[in-house]
């Protein structure tokens, strides 16, 4: 992999919105075997807009809305509720979550409030006085489209999804007026009449459905701030994903940086790796809660379970047009110079020094968080670990020499204060 000369990922124009619709895929990585459903969500609310006379730059905003509209959702366990039962009592929660990721952020903002309502009754929805009617529609019309999708679940697998959508049409025309605002099931029951409804909600279909979403939108060119306050909302939704790894992901961002800035990486590499250092578990949101939790040592499948989130971690950020660097760096973090980590085991001339930095950061970070099963290292117990590793040659020494230099430094970055894990980037 050659590092970038010259110029950097900024002055390649990242296009965020395409960013935006990559790392959207990891918030169905949470569905384990179902990875679609946000997309289905989203393609099924645009072609409603259609019925229902909105112009193409609402039809654009209900599909990413539906896209993103589970942002608040990185618990496997919460995902089944929300896909095996058609009210869940807690799944106001997650709206919330959503509501606090996205309403600061200036591409998506507009997205926040309709977040927010979407599991929200039409018969109280209505009475908001304080819900703006075009949010409260937006939000009411996810919802819709969303319990759609969850009383199809069971056949998309069998192909046998055609079967059942009369029973699913009037299963949700019963709940037109409680739960749905009549205008919108009305506009669902004529949207869906036609196979064609259906049959885009297959694999194939999905992806050229995004593709020609992503194709018809303006490009919306990014600053290093944005991407990295958009990576910091990310790395939030995975590191909630656990108690046990809360912050994580800031910890690693920061003292990759720090660390690079003493190894004298330049300030463009410094940027991209504190994006992959934001970034770099991205796959753990396919990994089930109860094996990530779990405080004991695994089985060998759960390790196998487990050694897939690298590899996740890449397949999202490598279709990202300047994300080249940054793919490689996230998903490296287990791999080790002499070719025994993992998803690629690669050799130590294929670990360029941004990846070896950033697995440092990772074990490093690792080691001094405190876990609800246990207190963080201390420092000097954390590095003599690390310098153990570096005699084992499965980190690199040069890096390890860097983080023993100025430890209290290191130490700081790699623990945020309460303070710390909320501000922005």
């Amino acid at each position: 992999m050659n590092r970038v000369q010259g110029t950097s990922l900024f002055s390649l124009q990242v296009d965020l919105r395409q960013v935006v619709y990559a790392l959207s895929a990891s918030l169905d990585l949470v569905g384990i075997g179902d990875v679609a459903h946000g997309k289905r969500v989203g393609i099924m609310a645009a072609e409603c807009s259609r019925v229902l006379g909105m112009d193409e730059t609402e039809r654009r905003l209900l599909f990413e809305l539906g896209v993103l509209h589970d942002i608040g959702v990185s618990s496997t366990t919460t995902h089944h509720h929300l896909v095996s039962e058609f009210d869940w009592e807690s799944s106001q929660l997650h709206c919330e979550v959503g509501y606090q990721l996205l309403k600061d952020f200036r591409l998506l903002a507009p997205l926040a409030l309709p977040i927010r309502y979407h599991h929200t009754h039409w018969h109280l929805l209505r009475e908001m006085t304080e819900v703006d009617p075009k949010v409260a529609r937006q939000a009411n019309l996810i919802f819709l489209v969303d319990r759609c999708d969850a009383l199809a679940a069971p056949y998309y697998g069998d192909g046998s999804l055609l079967m059942h959508t009369g029973d699913i049409r009037q299963r949700l025309q019963a709940c037109s007026g409680e739960f749905f605002a009549p205008e919108l099931v009305e506009a669902f029951l004529a949207t869906s009449r036609s196979e064609a409804f259906w049959l885009q909600l297959e694999a194939r279909a999905i992806n050229d459905y995004m593709l020609e979403m992503q194709q018809q939108r303006e490009p919306c060119i990014t600053t290093n701030g944005e991407l990295k306050a958009l990576a910091r909302i990310f790395s939030g939704i995975v590191d909630a994903k656990s108690p046990f790894t809360m912050t994580h992901s800031l910890g690693v961002s920061r003292l990759s940086r720090i660390l690079a800035e003493r190894m004298g990486v330049s300030a463009v590499h410094c940027d991209m790796l504190e994006i992959a250092g934001l970034l770099h578990d991205l796959g753990k949101l396919r990994v089930p809660d109860e094996i990530l939790d779990k405080p004991g040592s695994l089985t060998r499948e759960e390790r196998a379970v487990i050694n897939t989130h690298s590899f996740e971690t890449y397949q999202i950020l490598r279709h990202i047009e300047g994300f080249e660097e940054i793919a490689c760096w996230a998903a490296y973090h287990h791999e080790e110079p002499d070719g025994e980590g993992y998803p690629f085991h690669l050799p130590a001339s294929a670990m360029v020094l941004e990846a070896r930095i950033l697995r440092v950061a990772d074990i490093f970070q690792a080691m001094v968080q405190n876990r609800p099963y246990r207190q963080g290292l201390p420092a000097s117990q954390a590095l003599a670990f690390m310098q153990q590793l570096a005699e084992q040659g499965r980190v690199d020494p040069a890096v390890v020499s860097v983080l023993a230099d100025h430890l209290p430094q290191m130490m700081r970055a790699a623990v945020p204060t309460s303070e710390e894990e909320y501000s922005c980037c």
